[in-house]
């Protein structure tokens, strides 16, 4: 794994064109707030936004399962157009994160990951201050420790990123700049 390299004020990320961007990280580890600011809205797929089409609320776990089958089917759409694209879940489980991956490559597509490490005492303190959808502490810890056991086991390099692009603290996340 390695950080995206320094160029002006902050990290740059240069990504492929067209390419699937997986960010990876616990809930309010800044996933959203990363992709609102590099991304178009319309490259992006977020799961939380799909349980709101669904349930009217973006924190109903009960439509998770639904909610990210769709999210599937419009990301094989989009990698068989050969459209960039940016999934903002959680994605800290190998499982979840090859399932893209597979996706991705069925189309000739390259997946980055750009995973969000931050210190957990501040993502614990972002999700809770975070306005409608604080995600309960406990599931926060079991998303953090799974991303963790990732990043130790060496899993996310398993997954077939073309590359992975951590940031671990939060001076790199306001200032990375991402382009093609």
């Amino acid at each position: 794994m390695s950080l995206a390299g320094e160029v002006g004020p902050g990290p740059r990320i240069v990504l492929p064109e067209p390419c699937l961007v997986v960010l990876v990280g616990a809930a309010g580890s800044g996933k959203s707030t990363l992709a609102g600011r590099a991304f178009a809205p319309d490259q992006v797929l977020s799961s939380d936004a799909h349980r709101a089409l669904l349930a009217g609320d973006e924190s109903d776990q009960k439509v998770t399962r639904t909610a990210s089958a769709i999210l599937h089917r419009q990301l094989a759409r989009r990698m068989a157009e050969r459209r960039t694209t940016v999934v903002d879940a959680t994605n800290v489980t190998s499982f979840a994160r090859r399932a893209l991956v597979r996706r991705a490559a069925a189309e000739g597509v390259l997946a980055v990951a750009i995973v969000l490490d931050l210190p957990p005492e501040l993502v614990l303190a972002r999700n809770a201050t975070r306005p409608g959808r604080i995600v309960p502490e406990a599931a926060v810890r079991r998303q953090l420790d799974d991303l963790a056991r990732s990043i130790r086991r060496g899993s996310l390099d398993a997954d077939g990123f073309a590359a992975i692009h951590v940031i671990r603290a939060p001076v790199e996340l306001d200032a990375v700049s991402i382009g093609s």
